[in-house]
């Protein structure tokens, strides 16, 4: 059954049963002429053969009559009989006449066609069923009459008759030839088709088997051109297509990637939406956001399909109104804008796309900048304050005595100078965080630039009694830095470690050797570090508790000003704190 569903079977098949029928109908047409050829040849050779024994005859009448007859009889084929009825006593018959197959003369009077000869003289002709004996009951005869004119005779004729089955016979033979003739004719005309069909599906083979790779994506296939004819032109065809599709795929994959390259290098988060909602595609930004309400809802899978309802609402209003949707999400303390658009088929929407930003960090810089104004506001305001009260009170004579006089100005002094202490330092933040921090880096003895400022602030740490003392590694000779800004770091932050160490204790400065630089070490005594407050230390306007703090309080921009100059020498600063245990400030310095 295969073979036949294929299409050498199917050609073989159809030039067989075309062949077979025209064979059949050739056949058919054939048998029908030779079976007429046959019986119009056997009675013209009955008729001239009839014809001569009655010339033969007449030719020798009288005496010479049995000299005819003997002539007659030699005349005639084995499988005629003939009759010759000089009158109605005298009938001769053929000697290979049987006596059981003879004519007699009653049977030709007594029929109408056959008694023509001896009535209207003319030559007749039947085909009769003669029954001579009960074993040849229904034989047809073929039987010819021609008259006889012999002197003194009136009732004279010949009649020669033959069996039908000799003419049978010779049918069945031609019937059978014709038979085998087409039957060779059918076999021949199999193997021809077969190998016919053969060479005409082989190509066409070859293009199947062509289009079974291409369709696995090895478009480089080509079919070999094997005729120049119809099949040619199309396995030419074929070969012109797999170039085009494999131009068209490249094409499709480069602007796939180039796609995908937009999408996933893209800040925002895109997500594609059908138009029954599903998530088509989408991009890493998207994805975390994505993980994200995953996480506040308690869903861990990456699979998961569901999406923000705040989402699904903008989804659904731009395919309801076909414009943009515009909305904001918060939660795991990040921000989101959402614009949600539709997405077109011709005149029909197909869906929507979704673009989040992350607002975040605007969000943080915005509350930075708020915080920013409320701190310098309220640093400013006390001094401000104390300013404008001394000085009324200095103006309006309050105080009494010069020394109280001298008391108001020197409060006033020192709040100016904190204000401007605070102006320049802010300045300094401002400079350094917009990249304009400039460094003039030195070839550094790192000893005696310890030891001096360790000396700088050794009265400081006496009146306070505070141990302050320094410990270098050895091996550790010098390394490039700028002195006045390193200075600065490490003056602020042995500052705020003797403000924030009780009487008693101790301020130690530890400088190490580390695989990328140097490791510098401030560590003291004091109160600590809340562990709620470490992760703001060195931002803008922080500030530990006033009650741990001895002495005048910062403008709270120092540590945010010592990071910035650690990160300008491309190094980091860490802290490690515990209440009530001290803190230690660290600081690396690479050596490149």
């Amino acid at each position: 059954m295969t073979f036949l569903r294929s299409v050498v079977g199917k050609l073989w098949l159809t030039i067989l049963l075309l062949v077979s029928f025209v064979l059949f109908i050739l056949t058919i047409m054939l048998l029908e002429f030779f079976q007429n050829y046959n019986a119009d040849e056997m009675k013209n050779d009955l008729t001239n053969t009839a014809k001569k024994i009655a010339n033969v005859i007449q030719k020798h009448p009288d005496d010479n009559f049995p000299l005819g007859l003997e002539i007659s009889w030699e005349i005639i084929d084995k499988v005629n009989n003939v009759v010759v009825i000089k009158n109605d006593d005298e009938i001769y018959y053929s000697p290979n006449t049987e006596n059981t197959k003879r004519l007699s003369l009653t049977d030709i009077k007594n029929d109408p066609n056959l008694s023509k000869v001896f009535n209207q003289d003319i030559t007749v002709e039947k085909i009769s069923t003669l029954a001579f004996n009960d074993e040849e009951k229904g034989a047809k005869y073929t039987i010819i009459g021609v008259p006889l004119h012999l002197p003194g005779e009136e009732h004279s004729a010949v009649f020669i008759y033959q069996s039908l089955e000799v003419m049978q016979e010779t049918t069945h033979e031609t019937t059978k030839f014709i038979l085998l003739v087409a039957g060779v004719a059918i076999i021949l005309t199999t193997i021809f088709a077969f190998f016919l069909s053969t060479r005409i599906t082989a190509p066409l083979r070859k293009m199947k088997e062509a289009a079974f790779e291409v369709a696995r994506g090895k478009f480089d296939t080509k079919v070999p051109i094997l005729t120049h004819d119809e099949i040619g032109e199309l396995a030419t065809a074929f070969n012109q297509m797999g170039r085009q599709l494999k131009f068209n795929m490249s094409a499709l994959s480069q602007e796939k990637e180039q796609l995908s390259s937009i999408l996933s290098s893209m800040a925002d988060g895109v997500i594609t939406f059908n138009r029954d909602g599903t998530i088509l595609i989408t991009n890493p930004p998207a994805d975390r956001f994505l993980q994200y309400w995953y996480y506040e809802m308690g869903a861990f899978s990456s699979d998961s399909e569901a999406i923000p309802p705040e989402v699904m609402d903008l989804f659904q209003q731009a395919v309801d109104t076909e414009a943009e949707q515009i909305g904001e999400i918060s939660f795991q303390g990040r921000h989101w804008v959402i614009l949600v658009s539709p997405l077109y088929s011709n005149r029909f929407i197909r869906g929507a796309v979704a673009v989040l930003r992350d607002m975040t960090e605007e969000r943080q810089l915005d509350k930075m900048r708020k915080d920013f104004i409320a701190n310098v506001s309220h640093e400013l305001r006390t001094p401000i304050s104390m300013l404008q009260g001394y000085s009324e009170a200095i103006v309006d004579d309050i105080a009494e005595s010069q020394e109280e006089k001298k008391e108001m100005a020197k409060v006033i002094y020192d709040e100016s100078l904190r204000m401007g202490r605070l102006v320049n330092e802010l300045l300094d933040l401002a400079r350094m965080e917009a990249g304009h921090l400039q460094l003039t880096k030195e070839e550094m003895n790192i000893s005696s630039f310890i030891n001096r400022i360790i000396h700088k602030f050794q009265g400081l740490a006496k009146d306070n009694e505070i141990q302050l003392y320094a410990e270098i590694e050895n091996g550790i000779t010098s390394i490039s830095f700028d002195p006045d800004r390193i200075e600065q770091v490490l003056t602020n932050l042995i500052d705020n470690a003797i403000r924030h160490t009780p009487k008693g204790g101790s301020v130690k400065l530890s400088v190490t050797s580390e695989d990328t630089g140097i490791m510098i070490r401030v560590r003291d005594s004091g109160s600590g570090i809340p562990e709620e407050d470490l992760p703001f230390v060195f931002e803008r306007f922080y500030k530990a508790d006033k009650a741990r703090t001895r002495g005048r309080a910062g403008t709270g921009l120092g540590l945010a000003i010592a990071k910035n100059i650690i990160d300008a020498h491309h190094g980091h600063i860490s802290v490690q704190s515990k209440l009530d245990q001290g803190t230690t400030f660290s600081f690396l310095l690479p050596r490149k």
